[in-house]
């Protein structure tokens, strides 16, 4: 199998929850609870038979979480492994439309210990337990009470303790993540970030975070649908163009090569896919069925656009 360095997990930030932030390509008709759950369900037993392990979930992708404890209690898969976050709090209560914030950030160690309570119901499979969205803002990486707290949890329960980031500040919030140190020993072990064609700044800090031991996730690997061809994105055009063409020479969707550009560009331990149905987890899977040259890399990191132009450009995404 191409690229066996790097594996393909699934995030369940759409699959629990019926609105998220994307440029949106397929219309859902029925979003109840229900058809939800049902979806959900199927998918992870799809990824399970088509080889996917890890399994990527946070208590503020709405169901996301207790989906995920249900289907690994009542599967109870053999090598599944699994990664779950504190730090955000869903509030749009399944309300479509709702009008607001769906996800509400509070990095305190009350938050801390209210969702760990939750979390650990993923044990025994919980390996990965990240810092939601950390920020310089929240202060999280200089909260001495969180960091003590998350190394006591590391080491009760041998679990890899990370951090996720978006915004342009993700350097440096890895930076800083890799600096933290507890009881002598260096807290993060993972780091969950935003890198795809459009935004792969933290290559070189990623690199060497890797070549450190540290494991690397890869999250929002398709920029939130913006590879996807879309009228509303004339600046793209040149990167639309390209990944047809690479999409035809390798007989795979658009989506796989964004995915298999990772793969090639970084080799991250993981990179997610982000499918909400069964058909899109195929397309991304086709991510190993194939490897992209070197001047096909280079021509992919040469259409990367400045960091505040992508987080700009993001934050202005509408939740469908």
């Amino acid at each position: 199998m191409a690229g066996a360095k790097t594996i393909i997990g699934i995030g369940l930030a759409a699959l629990g929850r019926p609105e998220y932030i994307n440029v949106k390509q397929t219309a859902v008709s029925n979003k109840s609870e229900e058809t939800f759950k049902k979806n959900a369900f199927k998918v992870l037993d799809d990824a399970y038979e088509q080889g996917v392990r890890y399994y990527d979930t946070a208590p503020s992708y709405g169901k996301g979480e207790k989906y995920l404890h249900e289907w690994n209690d009542t599967r109870n898969h053999q090598g599944v492994f699994l990664g779950t976050k504190w730090g955000y709090t869903y509030v749009a209560d399944w309300e479509l439309g709702y009008d607001g914030k769906h996800e509400i950030k509070e990095h305190s160690l009350a938050k801390l210990l209210e969702q760990w309570e939750v979390s650990k119901n993923l044990l025994p499979n919980l390996k990965y337990y990240q810092i939601h969205s950390a920020t310089l803002e929240s202060g999280v990486l200089e909260n001495k009470e969180v960091l003590e707290k998350l190394a006591e949890i590391k080491s009760e329960y041998g679990l890899k303790i990370g951090l996720t980031s978006s915004g342009e500040n993700q350097k440096t919030i890895i930076q800083k993540g890799l600096d933290v140190v507890v009881n002598g020993e260096e807290l993060f072990d993972s780091f969950q970030v935003t890198y795809n064609i459009l935004e792969n700044s933290t290559n070189a800090i990623l690199k060497s975070a890797l070549a450190n031991g540290k494991t690397v996730i890869i999250k929002e690997a398709l920029a939130n649908g913006r590879v996807f061809e879309n009228e509303n994105y004339p600046a793209y055009k040149s990167m639309y163009a390209l990944l047809e063409k690479l999409a035809a020479k390798y007989n795979i969707g658009t989506d796989a090569v964004a995915l298999r550009f990772c793969m090639d560009a970084l080799a991250p331990s993981i990179v997610l896919s982000g499918a909400s149905s069964s058909s899109q987890l195929e397309a991304n899977l086709k991510a190993y069925n194939f490897k992209l040259t070197e001047e096909e890399i280079t021509q992919l990191n040469e259409l990367s656009v400045e960091s505040d132009f992508y987080w700009k450009e993001r934050s202005e995404l509408n939740w469908h």
